[in-house]
This record gives C-alpha cells, structure tokens and sequence, in this order.
C-alpha cells in the first residue's frame, strides 16, 4: 500500500494532511509516523497519544509530525484510514485462500481475517477511532458505511447476492457491530476470548439470513 493512498482517502480529499508526501522520501516519513502511531497506541491506547509520542517514537522532530498532521486526531484518523485499505485489499485475497464458496463462509473468511488483523496488526484499532464519540467527527462513521459497502459489492460480485438497500445497510450494521465485538475479543492478543468471536459468526449469519429471507 502506498501512503499516498492514505492522503487520497482522507475525508474531505486529504484535507487532514498538512502537506502531501509527493516524494518517495516525503512517503516513507509520513509511513513511519503513522507506524510509530500504531506502536503508541498498542501500547498506551489511543486516548493517550500525543504528538510528541509521535514523534518520539519516530526519531522525527515535533516540526516534522506537523508537517503532515495539524494534531493527534488527524493521526489517528489516517492510521485508521491505512488500516481499513489493508483490510479491504486483504479481504478478497482471504476468500481466495479459504476457497469460500457461500455467502456464509465468505462472512467466515471476512471475520477470520478481521479478528487476526487485530492481533497482529499494529494499531488496527484505530480503524474504530475517528467516530463522533471518539473524536469530534464524523468521518469514522462514513468510514465504517464504506467498508460495508465495499464488502457488499464483493458478496454480491462472488455469490450473487440481491443488491438492495435492505442488505447494503446489513453489511454496514455488521461492519460496526464487527469490529465493536472482536476489539473486545482481541483485547488480550494472547488470550482472545474465542467464544466471544463465534457468538458474532453466529449472529452474523442470523442476521444476514433473515434479510436474505425477506429480500
């Protein structure tokens, strides 16, 4: 993935950016701020990131993080933004893997994949971050609307699901209920609440089946 497509995808173009990274140069900085974010937050938690955390844990000057970021929340925001792009190119290379030929085990595919990513992505818990409740914003919630939709479109493209608004909000309802549920569960990277993973499989193919039913 290239930094660059964080900038593209921040809300409002890259309006959360200071200054785009043009250069290769520029790139790599702005990547190694953002992974030194992902180190703070695994492990303080992200309520108690500074900028000067940042930038310590970067080996970069203060100057440097607001370069790219006019505070913390911007930060967090693109962090959140590389972890979902991640997510989303990962997903379909998930399905291959597992050979997933139903709807439910693409669902399979998609939590397995979601639940390892919080335990070995650094800082994939920012991909919750940048809700109004966490931030003052807005974009966090769009975020979430958009990686449901985008799982839609590859239920829909690789088992022929309905395209109707009914389904398109499911995906976004399991999409937020997701990564409430296996946040919670992957809180101890090392002893995840695996119950608490396979209640969510359960009620996702619930859910999802009863709005198939009545599509």
């Amino acid at each position: 993935m290239l930094v660059t497509e964080v900038s593209n995808a921040l809300p409002g173009g890259s309006s959360l950016l200071r200054n785009e990274p043009v250069q290769a140069r520029s790139s790599a900085r702005l990547a190694g701020l953002l992974d030194a974010a992902a180190a703070v937050i695994d492990d303080i938690g992200f309520e108690r990131l500074t900028t000067a955390m940042v930038a310590e844990r970067a080996g970069a000057s203060i100057g440097t993080v607001y370069r790219y970021f006019p505070d913390r929340i911007a930060v967090v925001e693109a962090l959140a933004i590389r972890c979902t792009q991640r997510l989303g190119a990962r997903f379909v290379e998930a399905l291959d893997a597992s050979g997933a030929d139903t709807w439910q085990s693409g669902c399979d595919a998609l939590i397995d994949l979601t639940a390892e990513m919080y335990r070995t992505e650094p800082g994939f818990r920012a991909i919750r971050f940048g809700d109004a409740g966490d931030t003052g914003s807005g974009d966090g919630e769009d975020r979430m609307a958009a990686l449901g939709g985008a799982v839609g479109q590859v239920m829909r493209e690789r088992f022929g699901l309905p395209d109707t608004e009914a389904i398109s909000r499911a995906w976004t309802v399991l999409a937020e209920s997701g990564h409430a549920v296996l946040a919670r569960a992957l809180a101890d990277r090392e002893h995840p609440d695996l119950d608490l993973v396979e209640a969510f499989r359960a009620m996702s193919h619930s859910y999802m089946g009863s709005v198939l039913a009545a599509a």
